[in-house]
């Protein structure tokens, strides 16, 4: 029986394309000194600020702060590694994030049927806090982490064992919801069901060795769990 649900964030409760695609248009301008440095950046982390695309192996799409700073830093001589991650986290807290789906009612309902839920992101949890308050989703969720709260960042599970302490659930009975091979290998490693959507960039052949069903996304969550309580 699952009994708790933990989301990603980008990707799975929000698209990945319609929420980031301009603002990293946006982050890489104002970090660079001219736009030939903004469009270099943008090689470096998997995207083209022509098109404002993401190519398929973007470590933007499970990279933490940290880890993308680390791509962008060998184009930005001289600059302060914490510094520019706290302008990429303040310009991230402001980016207007497009929801996969309508997020209150699927997670009010969830909740309705007595599920535990959490949110497990690789992106800093103050711009997450920042995007889940601004859609007004922050009280439906039993725990909220970010790879700087203390529990790492996936493909380890630490955030993922975190949530299943907190609201007393065996990981057995928790399912892991994501758009990424990070978020599916937290899962298994996590003990938990996994289950993959496809509102990222990744296609649903390089999720399917890890996830133990795939969906458009997460507008299926519910019909999936009455599919496991029938079996």
């Amino acid at each position: 029986m699952i009994h708790g649900i933990i989301f990603d964030k980008d990707g799975t409760l929000f698209d990945f394309r319609r929420s980031w695609g301009e603002w990293s248009a946006h982050l890489l301008r104002e970090i660079a000194s001219d736009e030939a440095q903004a469009r270099q950046l943008g090689e470096a982390i998997g995207y083209d600020i022509e098109t404002g695309s993401f190519a398929p192996s973007s470590p933007v799409i499970a990279s933490t702060a940290d880890e993308i700073a680390d791509r962008l830093l060998p184009l930005l001589p001289g600059r302060d590694k914490r510094d520019l991650v706290a302008q990429m986290n303040r310009l991230a807290a402001d980016a207007e994030m497009a929801e996969a789906v309508p997020l209150a009612p699927l997670l009010g309902g969830l909740r309705a049927r007595g599920l535990k839920i959490g949110l497990a992101t690789n992106d800093s949890e103050v711009p997450a806090r920042a995007h889940l308050g601004r859609h007004g989703l922050t009280e439906l969720f039993d725990f909220i982490a970010g790879a700087d709260s203390g529990h790492g960042g996936k493909p380890e599970p630490g955030m993922l064992l975190a949530f299943a302490d907190r609201v007393g659930l065996e990981p057995a009975n928790v399912v892991m919801v994501g758009d990424s091979a990070h978020d599916l290998i937290a899962g298994r490693a996590a003990g938990m069901r996994t289950v993959a959507v496809l509102t990222g960039i990744a296609l649903a052949e390089e999720l399917a060795g890890f996830a133990d069903v795939i969906l458009p996304d997460i507008g299926g969550l519910a019909d999936w769990i009455d599919g496991m309580a029938a079996a």
